[in-house]
């Protein structure tokens, strides 16, 4: 199973902020995304927690028929299968483990809801589902041979990061950065998402079209949601500068 986001920084805790803005922006958008990820994760056989699915081998088998039947199978998506073309959409709300949905979900909270809050309500929910539709189909027609299934929200999560570069691109980022001992620093936007950009492409040209992390996929949802922004909201929408904080890892966005 390809899981479409960079475990390894979430695994460093890297991942400890949130956006500060006053009152905070109205963003049920974000809010109902996170609310029904962790739900629906809660009550898959991925979360471990039903005993209904077993335990040991019989929940390995369970949790490769949920990933197969929901997920993006990249070999399968370019048939002529209705069934197929619908999956990079249910993709987006499954993930493969705790540190999967928990460092999807935290991105999520602390760029989505900003990036809402400029775009609007309507306009955020079919960009976050068109981007990372796109995304995911873009990974897959790179990969078209994989038997591997593909699920999560990184590639719409993704394109979130990208839009907010170009809509925010001087908000205050607090980065805790494992080779400076976790010390945390406050850096622009526009320095922040280039620099995690730039190590998911490199990432990306190492990386091989089986089990791990889907670095194409985050590739093309960045450079999606930056040139929606780009193009929906032109250069007189930016906000030159907004008081947020957002967690950056090493590898993680």
């Amino acid at each position: 199973m390809i899981r479409n986001w960079s475990t390894a920084a979430a695994r460093t805790a890297a991942a400890l902020g949130r956006a500060r803005t006053g009152r905070g922006p109205a963003a049920p958008v974000t809010y109902g995304l996170i609310v029904l990820c962790c739900v629906l994760f809660l009550v898959s056989p991925a979360a471990g927690l039903n005993p209904a699915y077993g335990s040991g081998d019989a929940l390995l088998a369970e949790q490769r028929a949920y990933f197969r039947r929901w997920g993006v199978i990249p070999a399968d998506l370019f048939e002529d299968s209705p069934g197929a073309a619908l999956t990079p959409v249910t993709a987006l709300f499954i993930h493969g483990s705790w540190v999967h949905l928990l460092g999807n979900m935290l991105f999520l909270y602390v760029f989505g809801a900003l990036t809402e809050e400029r775009m609007g309500r309507v306009q955020f929910a079919l960009f976050y589902l068109g981007c990372g539709y796109l995304a995911l189909l873009g990974y897959a027609a790179a990969n078209a041979g994989s038997q591997e299934s593909l699920v999560g929200a990184s590639g719409a999560i993704s394109a979130v990061l990208g839009a907010f570069l170009f809509l925010l691109p001087r908000a205050r980022v607090t980065s805790l950065l494992p080779f400076l001992f976790f010390l945390p620093l406050r850096f622009p936007a526009w320095l922040v998402l280039p620099f995690w950009a730039s190590l998911q492409w490199l990432a990306a040209r190492r990386a091989g079209d089986g089990p791990g992390v889907a670095y194409l996929a985050h590739l093309v949802g960045f450079g999606l949601g930056f040139v929606f922004a780009w193009v929906r909201f032109g250069r007189g929408t930016r906000v030159r500068s907004a008081p947020a904080t957002a967690p950056e890892g090493e590898n993680q966005p």
